[in-house]
């Protein structure tokens, strides 16, 4: 079986039926003066541009994988993808797979000069495209650390809870359990406690010890947590002194 000829057609909307058949009836005639008699139509109904994963899009680049497709055919580039970005991955994938890529309205093909020269001119508007997303997060970022928000995840872990049980010299399995935490929480709690400059041994933690083989610093709370987890819970649970 030879590759086939693509005609994609999308609309925004499941209301914009004259939008879709306007569409077909376009590159159907194009096709017709081309002398292109056998193709494929793959149609995604009220589905936004914006989305890169859409049913008909997904199975016609699929093929194009799989080295199923001869040529694409679109009413105009906004009907295959809005950003610049999607646009070049999906001409990346055209063009490792000898797939030609025609846009009637903006009378572009891939395999002319003109369709090569757009080639590259996509590629670098597509990495100004990504530049100016990192600016743009990056500002909205700072004007919301000067807003006082904070930002990143919201801490749900009850550090009163794991700081008073780490007094008590609990193991990291006990803790998490009375907290109903991870193990990952209550070593997060322990860190924040020497981050923040508090006394170390108020909270339950040995001074390091020197490591001459490794020339390094190594705490007790590095123990593994099989050796913590084989203490006897009422030897440790009991009163210290």
């Amino acid at each position: 079986m030879g590759r086939i000829n693509a005609i994609y057609v999308r609309v925004s909307t499941d209301g914009q039926q004259t939008g879709m058949e306007s569409q077909i009836r376009a590159v159907k005639e194009w096709c017709f003066r081309n002398q292109i008699t056998q193709y494929e139509i793959f149609a995604d109904e009220g589905i936004s541009g914006a989305k890169e994963s859409r049913p008909a899009l997904n199975r016609l680049m699929t093929m194009t994988e799989n080295n199923e497709v001869e040529q694409v055919i679109v009413f105009s580039f906004s009907r295959f993808a809005r950003s610049t970005s999607h646009l070049l991955k999906g001409l990346k994938t055209f063009k490792e797979h000898n797939t030609r890529f025609i846009s009637i309205t903006e009378s572009i093909d891939t395999n002319s000069p003109l369709g090569v020269a757009l080639y590259t001119i996509l590629g670098a508007l597509a990495q100004l495209e990504r530049e100016m997303i990192i600016e743009r997060v990056r500002a909205g970022m700072a004007n919301a650390k000067a807003k006082g928000k904070r930002i990143g995840r919201v801490k749900k872990r009850n550090s009163i809870l794991i700081r008073s049980l780490i007094d008590a010299k609990p193991s990291y399995r006990e803790v998490a359990r009375i907290a109903k935490c991870s193990h990952g929480s209550v070593h997060a709690e322990k860190r924040a406690i020497l981050l923040r400059g508090e006394d170390p041994a108020k909270w339950g933690f040995d001074k390091p010890k020197f490591n001459r083989k490794a020339n390094t610093q190594v705490s007790t709370e590095q123990k593994t947590h099989d050796e913590e987890y084989s203490t006897d819970k009422e030897d440790v649970l009991k009163p210290q002194g």
